[in-house]
């Protein structure tokens, strides 16, 4: 009996922090689409799922269109950590808060990058029964006001939509974290790949990527020295762009998911539909990636931190736009006969009228055409010249006869059972 108490305890509290899981909560609410989609892209998904208690401020789509398309990924990650708030507020809250204003601490102040009260959001009780939204950053405005509620699970997780984006100025102004890619790739054993990255300008290209999010698949030094692998020097400046640009997707993915991802991924280097694109397959959390001419395994992870993630991986990855598909197995040799096959028999060609044998003289007979000893066992004898007519007409069908006498004696038998 105690071990059933612990077992439920065990249960209960399992159930208590998976109790809810905002992606899916959202996922029957189109309106907040972007909305869903940056919190599973930036992982800010799987954090407020594991906290017990939170309250999610969601923007709908043209809100959410404001604030993407004026900023970096890392930027729209910060700015949406201010709503999530560590606190359960569903609307009877919201109105009747503490001096009519309180300050609650958001998930933004866990990152550790929040000095003062930045990390904070400001909720006042408005007059006419509106309340309003605001970073606690001096200075900020109070100009995000709260719409409605979407869902609650008391006291677990509470959904409001509020009217624009919690804006704070030290956020939006923040400089881009200047990450060196070619040191980390050097630290991880790909020094090969950082190489060709630097000498062909691709760096720069993944550089300028990075705000707007980006993904690398960087093959290790092992890869480059595998038996068929291409002789890279071989390619124009204009390919091993190409061919470096194809190991880079133009957006964070994480490998959750790549895990996920049915269509074909479009990577850097595509230029068109269906062009220098590739797949992904997963079993357990494995990941495999396919171009149409090699597969390649996700290794291991070197930065995993929105908006850049760089996976290693086991192959070079070749795109079918240079190398072509991948060559078809030649057609294996037919296995030898151990017993030579008998030559055919076929129907023996009339000699010439002129060729006709001499009537039969006083002169000796011929002698009897004999099979030489030295003639294989089963090679066909030589028909006699004395055979007449119907003989040969029977040696020709006797294959015919002997295929038809098991169907023969079948309906022989068919018949005397009847």
């Amino acid at each position: 009996m105690a071990a059933l108490r612990i077992l439920i305890l065990c249960l209960f509290a399992i159930s208590a922090v998976y109790a809810h899981n905002i992606t899916e909560i959202l996922s029957d609410y189109p309106e907040y689409s972007q909305f869903n989609s940056y919190l599973s892209q930036t992982k800010l998904a799987d954090e407020i799922n594991v906290r017990q208690t939170i309250t999610v401020l969601v923007l709908n789509n043209a809100a959410m269109d404001d604030l993407t398309s004026k900023h970096s990924l890392s930027v729209v990650k910060n700015e949406l950590s201010l709503h999530i708030l560590l606190d359960y507020y569903d609307p009877k809250k919201l109105h009747s808060v503490s001096k009519g204003t309180t300050l609650t601490t958001t998930l933004y102040q866990t990152t550790g990058n929040a000095p003062g009260n930045l990390g904070f959001v400001n909720i006042t009780d408005l007059k006419g029964g509106a309340v309003g939204f605001g970073s606690a950053e001096p200075g900020s405005k109070l100009d995000s006001t709260y719409v409605k509620s979407v869902k609650q699970i008391p006291y677990n997780i509470s959904v409001l939509e509020i009217s624009k984006p919690i804006t704070a100025q030290s956020i939006l102004t923040a400089k881009s974290s200047n990450v060196n890619v070619t040191a980390l790739l050097e630290k991880a054993g790909c020094k090969t790949f950082a190489a060709l990255i630097v000498s062909s300008g691709v760096l720069k290209v993944y550089e300028s990527q990075i705000d707007k999010g980006l993904t690398i698949f960087a093959p290790n030094d092992e890869a480059f020295k595998a038996k068929g692998v291409p002789d890279l020097s071989k390619l124009s400046n204009a390919e091993l762009v190409s061919l470096l640009q194809y190991h880079a997707l133009n957006s964070y993915t994480s490998k959750g998911s790549l895990k996920t991802t049915k269509d074909s991924i479009s990577t850097l280097a595509t230029s068109g539909a269906g062009k220098y694109d590739l797949t992904a397959t997963s079993s357990g959390d494995e990941v495999v990636l396919h171009t149409g001419v090699d597969d390649s395994r996700i290794s291991g992870v070197v930065l995993d931190s929105t908006p850049l993630v760089i996976f290693t991986v086991d192959n070079v990855l070749l795109p079918k736009e240079l190398f072509g598909k991948s060559p078809s197995p030649a057609p294996a040799p037919a296995p030898e006969s151990e017993t030579p096959s008998p030559a055919p028999i076929s129907t023996p060609i009339p000699a010439p009228a002129s060729e006709a044998p001499a009537p039969i003289t006083s002169s000796p007979p011929s002698p009897a055409t004999e099979t030489p000893e030295s003639s294989p066992a089963d090679a066909p004898a030589v028909k006699s010249e004395n055979s007449s007519s119907d003989n040969t007409a029977g040696v020709v069908e006797a294959p015919a006869l002997l295929k038809s006498l098991p169907l023969v004696s079948i309906v022989t038998a068919l018949v005397f059972l009847s």
